[in-house]
């Protein structure tokens, strides 16, 4: 028989028998059968809880811009529909009333043609320090509507309550804190995406 043959026969054999036992032996069948199951189970338990469970999503980034004029791009409808969304989706209906008890309905157009419809309601303003407001998901109408219409996993709150707080940096530069309280920890990784994505938009749009 010629040398590499014998050698590809070897490693099969060595393939196929693992510890001295056959892998198809019943003994090793069974263990490898309890194996997967229980690796089943463990990553059913997983994304149960990741599903079920919440999270503070909290995510920051300095601009090299005043404060006033990150303020007004950060709340101008015109500018928001430049930097609201992930990268590659535009924002072709946004409407803002940016007071305490105003109401707002974002867009986000995916490059696909999907849109999705994000609204709320503010409840505290402090001029050029923090913007607090209840966001939920939406239809076309501005009605809100749950996470599970639109696909998304992990058990969603009627609204995710979102802070934005603006620290001006001696005139010159400002940060801007993005936190999101119930989130589910299933989407909060793409949550914190999203925002990051968004910053880098809104570092374009004050430039």
């Amino acid at each position: 028989m010629p040398e590499r043959q014998r050698n590809n026969l070897n490693i099969m054999s060595q393939i196929l028998v693992f510890s001295g036992e056959p892998l198809y032996s019943r003994p090793m069948l069974k263990k490898s059968l309890f194996a997967f199951v229980v690796l089943i189970i463990l990553a059913y338990a997983a994304f149960f809880f990741a599903s079920r469970m919440s999270r503070m999503v909290k995510v920051s980034r300095t601009f090299n811009a005043p404060i006033e004029r990150v303020w007004s791009n950060w709340n101008d409808p015109e500018t928001i529909k430049r930097w609201w969304g992930p990268k590659g989706y535009s924002a072709p209906v946004i409407q803002n009333d940016i007071r305490v008890g105003g109401a707002f309905l974002f867009s986000m157009k995916s490059p696909s043609g999907e849109v999705h419809y994000n609204t709320g309601t503010y409840t505290d303003i402090a001029l050029n320090k923090k913007i607090v407001s209840k966001m939920s998901f939406a239809d076309e109408t501005g009605k809100a509507i749950p996470a599970s219409e639109i696909g998304l996993p992990g058990e969603w709150p009627d609204y995710v309550e979102v802070l934005v707080e603006f620290e001006d940096l001696k005139g010159q530069k400002t940060t801007i804190t993005v936190t999101e309280t119930g989130i589910p920890l299933i989407m909060s990784v793409f949550a914190k995406m999203g925002w990051e994505q968004q910053f880098d938009k809104f570092e374009d749009v004050i430039k």
